[in-house]
Formats: structure tokens, sequence, C-alpha cells
């Protein structure tokens, strides 16, 4: 049983001892580790220290030149699907300025466009002030809104004033330059006013110097061709050139008032066989762009709208 045991003991310490060294044999040796360890240590601090002069700049020079182009591709490869959302911000962005900058550009066209129109409508406006004031007169302003059809063969336009404002038929119609002509019908918001420019008009008129009085017949035509025909009322006198002619209408029998500018006298004919003398007469209104004018009422008439009193204020 010894023999047995000690048998069995002897080959379980063999196997054992087989083990340990099996172990010892895979195990790097402890002076190697030591070695290894020391070398990366020294790597280290050399590569730390020196720059271009490092031992292992060699190695990175070689992996960087290796690897460099295929970073390269790579990155202009997603460069352009990375920068796709900020080159939809930006382009948004960039529209809405756009946008912007056109709508400044024309707020800016439309101030230049109506600025000299803006200017020319607040002159007349103020220039009704003045008339009022020179005639003595009360007016009511108003626009033209529209000239009559060449079809009706007259020189009307309609204006934006009408019953409600205080305007009836035969009133005088005047601007700051002069006598535009007289209200032939009413409505409610407007009227309708004869051009004294129109062959169907005549108006009294008086020349500035001899205080001759005349009549003041239209040519019916407009632009250069708007001239005023005057016939003395004396055959015998003679107008002259350049003298003004203005209305002799009366307060009550209208439709025109007295004292309101026409215009000068440009030429002068003698007719051999009426022997009576022609003036032809240059209107001082621009009856081809007329604009703001003044219908004049009786003191304190009742109107929808202000009213330029005699004295140049508004009631």
């Amino acid at each position: 049983m010894r023999g047995y045991g000690g048998n069995r003991g002897s080959r379980g310490e063999r196997r054992w001892r087989g083990l340990d060294q099996l172990d010892d044999r895979s195990r790097p040796p402890r002076s190697l580790l030591i070695a290894l360890v020391l070398a990366s240590v020294t790597l280290m601090t050399l590569d730390h220290q020196v720059d271009d002069g490092s031992p292992v700049e060699s190695a990175r020079r070689a992996v960087g030149e290796a690897f460099g182009p295929v970073e390269s591709f790579t990155s202009g490869v997603v460069r352009p699907f990375t920068a796709v959302p900020s080159w939809f911000h930006s382009k948004t962005a960039l529209r809405s300025d756009i946008r912007d900058l056109e709508a400044e550009n024309a707020e800016l066209r439309e101030q230049v466009a109506t600025s000299g129109f803006d200017r020319n409508r607040l002159a007349e406006f103020e220039g009704l002030t003045r008339t009022a004031d020179d005639l003595g007169r009360s007016l009511v302003p108003a626009r033209v809104v529209a000239y009559g059809s060449s079809q009706s063969f007259s020189n009307t336009v309609t204006i934006d004033a009408g019953s409600a404002a205080g305007v009836r038929p035969d009133m005088t119609i005047v601007n700051n330059d002069g006598l535009v002509g007289r209200v032939l019908r009413v409505t409610r918001s407007t009227a309708t006013v004869l051009l004294i420019l129109d062959a169907e008009s005549v108006v009294g008129g008086r020349l500035g110097d001899s205080m001759e009085l005349g009549f003041l017949h239209g040519r019916g035509a407009l632009g250069r061709d708007g001239h005023l025909d005057l016939e003395l009322v004396d055959e015998q006198s003679v107008p002259a050139k350049g003298e003004t002619v203005v209305t002799w209408g009366s307060d009550g029998a209208g439709p025109y008032i007295s004292g309101v500018p026409i215009g000068t006298v440009t030429d002068v004919y003698t007719s051999l066989r009426d022997s009576s003398q022609r003036a032809v007469i240059d209107p001082y209104v621009d009856f081809s762009s007329l604009d703001v004018v003044g219908v004049v009422v009786p003191v304190g008439a009742s109107s929808d709208r202000a009213v330029v009193e005699a004295d140049g204020s508004i009631g």
C-alpha cells in the first residue's frame, strides 16, 4: 500500500512540477520587461524634447505621407454634404436681404417719381390762398379728375367737388394763374366745368391799361393753339401788345366775377371790311396741365370741405 501510495504521490509531484515549468516558459523574463519599459520612456522623452530631430519623426512622416492623401480626399468628398445645411441657410438669408433691398429701392423710386408731383400740387394749393386774398373771395378747392370727351365737341373738365361742397351752376372757376371757366352742371360729388377755350365760351374782358371793354371767344383748341380772340366794344380802339386782360363781370349777375386775370395781348389784327380791331390773347392758365382749381363761392357758403377764405386763411 505504501508502495502504491508512494508511486501515486510521485506522479502527482511530477505533474505539478511539469505545470510550473510550462508556466515559467510562457511568461516573458523579468529582465525583458524592464528593458522594454526603459526603452519606451527613453523614446517619449526624446520625442518630447526634440521637435524635428525626434527619433520617431521619420516614422511619423512616413505615416503622414501614406495616409495624408486619403484624408484629404475623404474630407473633400464629405465637405459638400456637411456644408448643405449652411448653404441653404445662407441662401435663404440672401434671398431675404434681396427682397428687402428691392422693396427699399421700389419705395425710393416711388418717392423720387412722386416728389415733383407732390411739390407742384402743394404749390398750387398755396397759390389758391394767394388768389383768394387777391380777389377778396372765398374758394372751394377741387382737383381736375377728367377731361371732356373729344366726341362731345366741347372743352370741359370734371372736378371732384359738387353740391355737397357748395358748388352751383354758373360759378367761376380759377386757379393760381387766372381764369379757368365756369360751372355747367353739378352732381353731389362732381361738377362739369366749361373752359374759356371752348368755341361756345364768351367771357367779358377789360384791357388793363386803357380799361376798354370787349368779349373774348374761345377757339376750341388746347396746347399751343389754345388762344382767345378779343373783340372790343369800341371798334376804333387799338389794343397794345403785352397789355393784360381781366374779367369785367359783376358780383350778382355772373357767371364770371370781375377782376380775374385772363391773359395778355400777343397780336392785333385790323379788319378793313369792318374797320375793327381784333386782338389775340394768350391765356395765363396752362389748360393742358390743369390740376388744382378753386370754385368761387359766396362768403359763408355751406361746404363739406375746408374753404379758402378771402384773407387767405382756411375756414
